[in-house]
């Protein structure tokens, strides 16, 4: 199994390349669900994912309730600035799906409300509304992962030139 990252009607193509490029070097699906603020094809996707893009596992939905129905049996983690839960108190699974709202307005309320326990935060100070959609995906991301043993990553890199002492 893998992690899974669920992006409900992102708008910023750049923010969908990035979060591509990372789901590729942490084995994690994609699931974007639509409509999207841009097209696959665009520059500005391709830039920010760069050669990755081909190998990243994602799946499109044409609706929220597409998602549900094709997905039956997720369990479900909705990333909110409105949360009561901050992301490292969850209890992340192998299998288990990250979800995350559009840049400009986050998840539709109506369906945080019903996945109320299951709504986690990133602390920030008050004054700020959010962080940018790319590195929210990966704080939590990294935290599920790390939760999980890093299953299947690297946990040490080698020198270009030099060795290590």
């Amino acid at each position: 199994m893998a992690l899974n990252i669920v992006l409900h009607e992102p708008e910023i193509p750049a923010n969908t390349g990035n979060i591509g490029r990372s789901c590729v070097a942490t084995g994690t699906r994609l699931h974007l669900i639509e409509p999207l603020g841009f097209k696959l094809t665009e520059y500005a996707l391709k830039r920010a994912g760069m050669d990755y893009w081909p190998q990243l596992d994602y799946t499109r939905y044409i609706n929220y309730a597409d998602f549900l129905e094709r997905n039956p049996d997720a369990r479900i983690f909705m990333a909110t600035t409105k949360a009561h839960k901050n992301y490292c108190e969850a209890d992340y699974r192998d299998g288990d799906y990250i979800m995350f709202g559009k840049e400009s307005a986050g998840i539709p309320e109506e369906i945080l409300v019903e996945n109320e326990e299951r709504c986690i935060r990133i602390p920030m100070l008050p004054a700020i509304r959010s962080l940018n959609l790319s590195n929210s995906v990966n704080i939590i991301l990294f935290e599920a992962l790390r939760q999980l043993g890093f299953p299947g990553l690297e946990d040490e890199g080698e020198l270009h030139r030099l060795s290590w002492k």
